[in-house]
């Protein structure tokens, strides 16, 4: 974590409770302690209650804790220690266990503020941003001419490419700015998601094709340790009474990303992962745009799912709002 970053007080109502809150990276952070003080639990209550929130894959571990090196005085002498934050998903989770109302209260706090700095930063980059837009579309432009190329034979290239290409703003705040001020777009509300039952049979008939052609082996999509049903059931939750995944374009995403880096399957993540990402999309009305094009092509696909697969799990929130960025625009095209 950024020691730079900003830090402001959180004072309960009622006063009895004040806790320094880190933000950075689009989300706010609280130590374990903090989170005790927060909620008016002891420590060991809050760990017990976030080991059980990896332990069922609630959340993922590396993509919601930060490590932060700080010097501690304990008596005479100075102690390098490493402390764990923990973001506002895993903030929200405990709160619901323990105190749903100072969870809530806490929740509005930071969202508010979460607005505020993003409002801030885009006001001051704005410039910076406009100065350099000229030269990054014309380098993508060069790459998309590139990609048309018949000397470029790797289908995945065409396809990640073309993900550059299309999304020139995206891209542009992704590199050039802090990952906070790339926001979610626009979304359609809803989305229904496959049951368990529905999802293993439709996995398993890709299976059945995959095996009669020679690409597949019996590990392909063998479930481990209940891991569909699991995630299945988490973009399926509430938080607060809320949906926690509200819209297609959040739920397609997630599923993708989950299935993707959470391994639920002995064998052919990938591909499930895409398989069940498409699927979706098609059980919702949203596989083809308004011109009946698909959202995404073949290669695209593929290109997507590697990147997935390859990111780093702290580019989480990057990747998710990417591909909803990439589902709105290709419906209002």
């Amino acid at each position: 974590m950024n020691n730079q970053n900003p830090i402001e007080i959180y004072q309960a109502q009622d006063g009895t409770t004040q806790v320094e809150v880190r933000f950075e990276n689009d989300t706010v952070w609280l130590s374990l302690q903090q989170m005790a003080d927060l909620f008016g639990r002891d420590k060991s209550v809050i760990s017990r209650h976030l080991r059980n929130i990896y332990t069922d894959g609630e959340l993922n571990r590396e993509a919601t804790v930060a490590k932060n090196a700080t010097v501690q005085i304990e008596g005479k002498r100075q102690i390098n220690r490493t402390i764990e934050y923990y973001n506002l998903d895993v903030i929200i989770s405990v709160g619901y266990r323990v105190n749903s109302i100072l969870g809530t209260k806490f929740r509005i706090w930071a969202t508010a503020r979460l607005k505020e700095y993003l409002t801030q930063g885009y006001t001051i980059n704005q410039k910076r941003l406009q100065q350099n837009a000229h030269e990054l579309e014309q380098a993508l432009a060069l790459i998309q001419k590139t990609a048309n190329s018949s000397e470029l034979t790797l289908e995945s290239g065409r396809g990640l490419v073309d993900i550059v290409s299309r999304y020139t703003h995206t891209f542009l705040w992704l590199q050039q700015y802090d990952e906070g001020l790339l926001t979610e777009p626009q979304t359609q509300q809803g989305g229904t998601l496959p049951t368990y039952a529905e999802a293993c049979s439709a996995l398993a008939e890709l299976k059945s094709q995959l095996m009669a052609k020679g690409e597949a082996s019996d590990l392909f999509g063998r479930e481990r340790d209940n891991g569909l049903s699991a995630i299945l059931g988490n973009l399926d939750q509430s938080v607060f009474g809320e949906p926690a995944y509200p819209s297609i374009e959040a739920k397609a995403a997630h599923l993708l990303y989950f299935v993707v880096k959470n391994h639920p399957f002995s064998d052919g993540n990938k591909r499930s992962g895409a398989f069940l990402f498409v699927d979706f999309l098609h059980r919702n009305g949203r596989l083809f745009d308004h011109d009946g094009h698909p959202v995404i092509n073949d290669t695209g696909l593929a290109a997507l799912t590697l990147l997935v697969a390859e990111s780093d799990p702290k580019q989480k929130e990057t990747l998710i709002r990417l591909i909803m960025h990439m589902l709105k625009h290709k419906q209002e095209k």
